[in-house]
């Protein structure tokens, strides 16, 4: 049984790291993190090879998050971008995910299409619009342990005042977290944490506009939890780059194979051999 989110941060910070697909997952949960984060921007651009905008559709996350969720024994939240759509869509989306085991899921305030969180020219739906959807994701949900999450990306649009009260009206429609975006100094993720009493999450990708903050120092400035959401996927976009220059540079991977992952690694990793014992005890049943 994988434990919930809320029981994971009364222990503690929760680090969950950003996962896009199922192997991937696998090690993470090998490293021993208690949770994951399923990034939207890792699945659309490794799945499609496209921009985070929005052009994926729910199915298709949910195909791929099945995946995930499926893989492994640790709960997993996954991005649910704008809610892929209007309320009605919201209820769609909390009880398709529910339905596949997720522990949770965030929902943004920004219009559609969405653009990256740490990217300039959002635009946000007015503080109704984002209440009316978590409100309706609370009412939809079965499980009240699985974990709904209001993330404002107004401080880029509207300041850090607007965004605080943005982040009480989506608390009072019955939100369990609140993820404040792209805030840009440790003094506004304090300014948060005093004026929200609520649980709040930490956005800690590369290449943005927060500073880069280790675990310790989220948790001592109050956080329950943090996502890395692209570190991941960016270390291996830069290896498979290398890996396919040097490929194409010498002809051979001979000196690139004690980098690897062994035949005997990767096989214990996906549990090839327990698929092949099935296999086996079939063939003497018959």
């Amino acid at each position: 049984m994988k434990n919930n989110i809320k029981d994971l941060m009364q222990k503690g910070i929760v680090v969950l790291p950003g996962v896009f697909n199922g192997i991937s997952a696998k090690l993470a949960e090998q490293s021993g993190f208690d949770g994951l984060y399923i990034s939207g921007a890792g699945l659309v651009n490794g799945v499609a090879a496209m921009p985070d905008i929005g052009l994926l559709t729910m199915t298709e996350f949910q195909t791929q998050a099945s995946y995930i969720v499926n893989s492994v024994d640790v709960p997993c939240i996954i991005d649910g971008d704008t809610g892929f759509g209007e309320t009605v869509n919201v209820i769609r989306m909390i009880n398709v995910f529910e339905s596949i085991g997720l522990a949770g899921v965030h929902i943004e305030d920004q219009e559609i299409p969405k653009k990256c969180g740490h990217l300039s020219g959002k635009r946000l739906v007015p503080p109704q619009a984002m209440t009316e959807k978590i409100a309706a994701a609370v009412k939809a949900r079965k499980n009240p342990d699985f974990l709904i999450i209001a993330r404002t990306d107004a401080r880029a649009v509207e300041g850090l005042h607007k965004a605080i009260g943005r982040a009480v009206k989506y608390l009072e429609a019955g939100a369990d977290a609140i993820f404040p975006e792209a805030l840009k100094t440790k003094e506004e993720f304090i300014q948060f944490r005093n004026e929200i009493k609520a649980p709040l999450i930490a956005n800690m990708t590369e290449f943005g506009k927060t500073p880069y903050f280790s675990v310790k120092e989220f948790k001592e400035m109050g956080y329950n939890m943090v996502i890395f959401p692209l570190t991941a996927f960016r270390m291996m976009l830069k290896t498979v780059k290398n890996t396919y220059d040097e490929l194409k540079a010498t002809g051979t991977q001979k000196e690139m194979v004690d980098d690897m992952l062994t035949r005997k690694e990767l096989y214990d990793l996906i549990g090839y051999n327990e698929y092949n014992g099935i296999d086996e005890k079939k063939n003497l049943t018959l």
